[in-house]
């Protein structure tokens, strides 16, 4: 049976991958988009709806799928402003959480980070850790949340200290063994597949850490 995806998020880098990638997948018939701006793809799979994505509980009649991804992420240079990130990062996809439980949709694939922890000193790293547990709360029967090192790749925004972090990870990466490969920097497109795959096959709900990311990816 065809199935029905939802992204959040699809205008991003990891977004952008993923959306690409459930196009080609015979596996689905639609993929429906929820984002503030449109992915400008135009393709017979796509149902896109331009909303504010602080208000998705004004849409759950719309929220019908087998599948529900979130891609949604800010930065601090981005967002400066802490009650804004904290709205994005923790508020839209504990929102969208919600939704999913209530509509009874049973996988959930959200992209949250590396040291993610509720007791943090580190506001991204505390609000990422309050969103994970807060989404694991809706007790969604498939729920697997990402937790990837730093992200590689070419983004349309420039972030000039991200991409001396690349060049650095370049160099770190095949240093980092054993338990430190989790720190390893990864690339959206593991990121896009490891969501897919754990979207049609049996794994364990709950946090997944980035090397594990890297081992689902290439299953």
């Amino acid at each position: 049976m065809a199935k029905k995806a939802i992204i959040i998020g699809a205008t991003g880098l990891t977004g952008g991958l993923l959306l690409k990638r459930l196009l080609e997948d015979n596996r689905y018939e639609s993929v429906i988009l929820f984002s503030r701006n449109s992915c400008n793809i135009k393709h017979k799979k796509i149902k896109e709806h331009l909303i504010d994505l602080f208000e998705l509980e004004n849409y759950e009649e719309t929220f019908i799928a087998d599948n529900v991804f979130c891609c949604i992420g800010t930065t601090k240079a981005k967002t400066p402003n802490e009650d804004t990130y904290l709205s994005i990062d923790y508020g839209i996809p504990v929102s969208l959480a919600k939704i999913s439980a209530k509509n009874k949709i049973n996988t959930l694939v959200v992209i949250s980070a590396l040291g993610a922890n509720k007791k943090s000193t580190v506001f991204y790293n505390r609000t990422k850790g309050r969103m994970e547990e807060d989404v694991l709360r809706q007790k969604i029967n498939n729920t697997y949340i990402l937790q990837p090192s730093l992200i590689s790749g070419t983004r349309e925004e420039k972030r000039f200290w991200e991409q001396i972090a690349n060049l650095f990870m370049n160099v770190l990466n095949p240093l980092l063994i054993g338990n430190l490969k989790k720190y390893r920097s990864i690339h959206p497109n593991t990121i896009a597949n490891a969501m897919i795959w754990l979207a049609n096959n049996d794994y364990k709900s709950g946090r997944i850490p980035s090397d594990v990311i890297q081992e689902i990816s290439e299953s």
